[in-house]
């Protein structure tokens, strides 16, 4: 049928052209609705507004799914007549729900105003995640506004995970996740009726109302709450993580080769013969990079050879959908998530020993002072000579008697030539002005039964530091070659302080008699240069603390604002293809680019939110997974104290970090002694009002644990018998004489 050609009301669209460009029968744009919705000053009717618009009949379908497209998203909405009206005339603001575990919640407006404090009552209709439009009804005492729900946009619960209870006959689900804070009824009519005190899946076929509970039907029953493993059972539904491989992604693996094949081998660098080697950690599964360094003229030639994860994950296939949408792997103790099946994760694409890989290489010429002369990337096949661990490497480099180095020796003279490069590098990041904070990680070991036996620190020796440097010098490659090329990055950038954290901190700094320079845009060198003041102090854990805080969290994006921490001006990920999709899309680009072409993989910025997102989330999983852990770990220390360090402070307490089983717990401020204590956000203290008592971080505190809740994943101290009276004492004690409270 042919279509009539567009009117000029329908030209007069400042968006007719894009539009027609991604439609075959396109329709207004959004901005021309709601200019044409704003020019009436009044709700208009479907009808009208297709008649205003010019929407012929064979349209009226694909406008109306526009119109409700737009009123999911808060752009539109319709009043009791059905007329659409522009919410922001209305006095609505459309926005995102999030609960609190106590009841409450606000909405958080799409358009970046206040937020609206949303009381128990509001919360009754909505659940967490929720998208809704509320209107400001007054303000509380503290003149934060308070909203009232008008309608609800969209519902962002489907399944969600949690307990069974049973209250007289009644059996009904509390969500693991405390902030969809309505108990969910179970329908009636089940096969098999769910048992109180089993972890089950539920399928929301009611949401909430003013006047009624969500309700659900179980679709899983994962078992018994203190089961082994379940943690991470419910950790991966709570934060929807995807853990099962579709169908497709599996078939599409299952046609992979089990090893390279001389096919493969063409167009590539053969580096067989070079002993190339990983340096991994000793329960690593997944080897993503190998290396090899030797001194040549006054420098070195570092190769970092990379696993081409893309020589068999095609752009638009079914693998890499999957990769996309699960953004990264996640590590939980004992058991991990992979990005890609296991077939490529831990075989295909994992550089084994002995056994011939395909690699993207990195070549680079390093200069004595550790400047990256030259590099050049390209395909290669290698064969790692070895599978090393950083506590071997470490011994065998720097104990020359020990059985490492005897074990080692053949590979000696290469893994001094990585230590000397190392060295170099090092010497260049410091004079770049790189920021170096010390952190204490941990690692957990576990019993029979999948519980923690004990918490120990992970010390880093220079064994890691060494393929840091190198991966480093790669990453930053990668960014450049792409960059000169002028071809599209997705960068991993890390923006410097903001001006308000910028002047809390310099506040801060203040009391302790300390300057961070660098004016209104302090350098990655101004921190590094305050650091080393801090050398030697026994403030120092307070006050790196304070400066790690000031600074934002990295995310990938393809706008370039540089790397604050690292003081690059460009860089990227490339070399963790295996769990990472940013590294991925890198080598990706790359390959374009050595054919003279581009790689075009959909929206670079869209790429970037997705694969922020995802790294986030997992973050978030891991922590709480770790903090049930911790929490089944002092479950039976109940009554025991402990020496340890306020972690951080808060105005409804302080957090403390014991030194010998590494678990963290709150004091609450009621817990602090019989004064009223304020908190003072740019000093990070608690100061009590008739004692002057003072709690801050990296104070020392001896603490006894109170209360230990698994629901919750909560450890709650109060200061042992006679501290209170002891930081008195110290607090008189310090008080000059002849000095006297007024």
């Amino acid at each position: 049928m042919d279509r009539p050609e567009p009117s000029a009301v329908r030209r007069a669209d400042p968006h007719f052209d894009e539009e027609a460009a991604r439609y075959e029968s396109p329709v207004p744009s959004r901005a021309y609705v709601l200019h044409t919705l704003a020019a009436q000053g009044v709700p208009v009717s479907f009808e009208r507004l297709s008649e205003l618009l010019e929407i012929e009949p064979f349209e009226s379908e694909a406008f109306a799914r526009r119109l409700s497209a737009m009123q999911r998203e808060g752009d539109l909405m319709q009043n009791r007549r059905g007329a659409y009206l522009i919410p922001d005339k209305a006095g609505l603001i459309a926005g995102r729900v999030e609960g609190h575990p106590d009841g409450y919640g606000f909405l958080i407006p799409d358009d970046g105003r206040d937020d609206l404090f949303l009381g128990p009552r509001e919360m009754q209709q909505v659940l967490h995640r929720d998208r809704a439009l509320a209107r400001v009804t007054g303000f509380d005492r503290r003149g934060r506004p308070e909203g009232k729900i008008v309608e609800v946009l969209e519902r962002a619960n489907r399944r969600v995970v949690g307990r069974v209870f049973d209250e007289r006959g009644v059996l009904f689900v509390i969500p693991e996740d405390r902030r969809l804070n309505q108990d969910i009824l179970i329908a009636p009519g089940a096969r098999r009726k769910p048992r109180a005190g089993e972890v089950v899946v539920v399928e929301l076929v009611e949401q909430p109302t003013k006047v009624s509970q969500p309700m659900g039907r179980v679709v899983e029953t994962l078992g018994a709450y203190l089961d082994p493993g379940m943690e991470i059972e419910i950790a991966l539904r709570k934060f929807e993580l995807p853990f099962e491989f579709s169908g497709a992604a599996k078939r599409e693996a299952a046609r992979l080769p089990e090893a390279v094949r001389p096919s493969d081998l063409a167009g590539r660098e053969d580096l067989r013969a070079l002993p190339l080697m990983t340096i991994d950690g000793e329960t690593a599964r997944d080897f993503d990079d190998a290396v090899w360094c030797e001194r040549a003229g006054g420098g070195f030639r570092l190769i970092v050879a990379i696993a081409d994860v893309g020589h068999y994950v095609k752009t638009g296939g079914a693998l890499d959908r999957e990769a996309r949408e699960r953004g990264n792997s996640v590590y939980f103790p004992r058991r991990v998530i992979p990005m890609l099946p296991e077939k490529l994760s831990n075989g295909l694409c994992s550089l084994n020993p002995r056994v011939d890989r395909l690699v993207m290489a990195c070549d680079m010429s390093i200069g004595a002072h550790g400047a990256v002369q030259r590099y050049r990337f390209y395909p290669a096949v290698i064969k790692s000579h070895a599978r090393l661990t950083y506590s071997e490497v470490a011994e065998a480099l720097y104990t020359p008697e020990s059985g490492a180095a005897r074990r080692l020796a053949e590979m000696l003279p290469r893994l001094r030539d990585l230590d000397a490069v190392y060295r170099a590098l090092a010497r260049a990041r410091a004079r770049r002005g790189a920021i170096d904070f010390d952190t204490v990680e941990t690692v957990m070991e576990f019993d029979d039964q999948g519980k923690i036996s004990r918490i120990l620190p992970y010390e880093r020796n220079d064994a890691h530091r060494i393929i840091e440097e190198c991966m480093l010098a790669a990453n930053v490659c990668a960014s450049e070659v792409l960059r000169r090329c002028e071809h599209p990055v997705l960068y991993r950038v890390h923006e410097g302080p903001t001006p308000e954290k910028l002047a809390k901190l310099r506040e801060f700094l203040k009391e302790f008699g300390l300057h961070l320079g660098g004016g209104e845009q302090p350098h990655a060198s101004d921190y590094a240069r305050l650091l080393e003041k801090l050398a030697g102090r026994p403030d120092k854990q307070l006050l790196q603390t304070v400066m790690l805080r000031s600074l934002q969290q990295a995310v990938y994006s393809p706008e370039n604002v540089g790397h604050f921490g690292l003081a690059y001006e460009a860089y990227t990920h490339f070399t963790s293809p295996i769990r990472r999709y940013p590294d991925l899309v890198i080598h990706r680009a790359i390959k374009a680019v050595l054919a003279g072409g581009r790689h075009a993989p959909g929206d670079w910025s869209q790429i970037g939110l997705q694969c922020s997102t995802t790294e986030r989330r997992a973050d978030e999983a891991t922590r709480e997974v770790e903090s049930w852990l911790k929490c089944h770990f002092m479950k039976d220390r109940v009554g025991e104290q402990f020496e340890g360090s306020v972690s951080a402070v808060a105005p409804f307490g302080i957090f403390v970090a014991l030194d010998e089983v590494y678990v963290e717990g709150l004091v609450h401020v009621s817990e602090l002694g019989a004064d009223y204590f304020h908190f003072q956000e740019t000093r990070h203290e608690l100061v009590g009002e008739r004692t002057g008592m003072r709690f801050r971080i990296a104070d020392r505190v001896r603490v006894q644990v109170v209360r230990v809740d698994l629901e919750s994943k909560k450890i709650d101290f109060m200061l042992a018998g006679g501290e209170v009276a002891e930081r008195f004492a110290r607090r008189r004690a310090a008080r000059p004489r002849g000095m006297r409270r007024t």
